[in-house]
């Protein structure tokens, strides 16, 4: 027979948390969440139109969720069994076990909702101006990297696709609205390492010291890393120089980065039959994984839309 944790059971784990050093408390410490509320509120109070049926979550709430799905690489789905299924996200959000948690569904609706709304870049600068009250100034240098966020597979048909492809919307779906708002028509596919996934690529650049994001873009997952790399440059970083591995390598970042002062730290590869030199190679390896910090603090921290 399993026994019911209690309210004291909760706090003691929750003590342990803290004593292993939640990055999540952190960030709650650091960002006033109440200064996003006037924001969402404007951009959300045409969403509902009537009072009836359930009474939506809190917008705050919410906005918190896309950021533990932000800095966890989470798809809607893995989002809501995570908050299910961890105490330091259920702390975050200020939920308990009994809480009413998001479904995959809400967290779609909501994302989607702020993208219409146009939020999404005016909820970051706030974001970057809490960071920066507290002293949290983008330093030491910058990380850019990018990530597959798979979301749902649609269900069309072969002729839908096409259309969709095409930059269009098929007919019938215009026709029918409800059915257009469950659809997804910017997802695409795209193959990594032999195997096949659907959806987004995030684009981020993440300050070495503070390993919080600072600069973002979102592209279908077809995208190729390279093709948003100087969007992502962050000129307020107080040291001039950026870590990427071999995806974004050529000749034209090379020569954007010596012509914007920055130290170039990109891991280079090998052109067309040319091997690596040596010199490369050890380049490389200080650049990569192995070297530390500057590599490694992406690895729990990604974006998506």
């Amino acid at each position: 027979m399993m026994m019911q944790s209690g309210f004291f059971d909760l706090q003691d784990r929750y003590r342990k948390l803290s004593e292993l050093g939640d990055p999540l408390e952190a960030i709650n410490q650091v960002v006033a969440w109440e200064r996003f509320r006037p924001i969402l509120q404007r951009g959300l109070k045409k969403r509902r139109k009537s009072p009836a049926g359930r009474k939506p979550l809190d917008p705050v709430l919410m906005f918190k969720v896309l950021v533990l799905q932000s800095l966890y690489n989470l798809s809607d789905e893995q989002t809501e069994y995570q908050i299910r299924d961890r105490f330091s996200f259920l702390r975050f959000l200020g939920l308990t076990p009994e809480s009413r948690v998001p479904d995959e569904k809400t967290v779609w609706l909501f994302r989607e909702t702020l993208k219409e709304a146009g939020l999404i870049e005016k909820l970051f600068a706030t974001f970057e101006a809490c960071l920066a009250q507290r002293g949290y100034t983008a330093q030491q240098g910058s990380v850019v990297d990018a990530r597959i966020v798979a979301v749902p597979k649609q269900r069309n048909s072969r002729a839908e696709n096409e259309i969709i492809k095409a930059g269009l919307i098929p007919a019938k779906w215009v026709e029918q609205p409800a059915k257009l708002a469950q659809k997804d028509i910017e997802a695409r596919w795209t193959q990594k390492h032999g195997k096949n996934h659907y959806g987004y690529k995030n684009h981020i650049n993440v300050d070495v010291k503070h390993k919080l994001i600072r600069r973002y873009a979102v592209t279908p997952a077809s995208t190729h890393d390279s093709q948003v790399f100087e969007p992502l440059l962050d000129k307020h970083n107080t040291r001039r120089a950026v870590w990427a591995d071999t995806a974004y390598a050529s000749e034209a970042h090379t020569r954007l980065l010596r012509q914007r002062g920055i130290a170039n730290r990109l891991q280079e590869r090998p052109w067309r039959d040319q091997t690596l030199t040596r010199a490369q190679r050890k380049r490389n390896r200080q650049r990569g994984p192995e070297s530390g910090p500057e590599w490694n603090m992406c690895s729990g921290i990604r974006c998506r839309r």
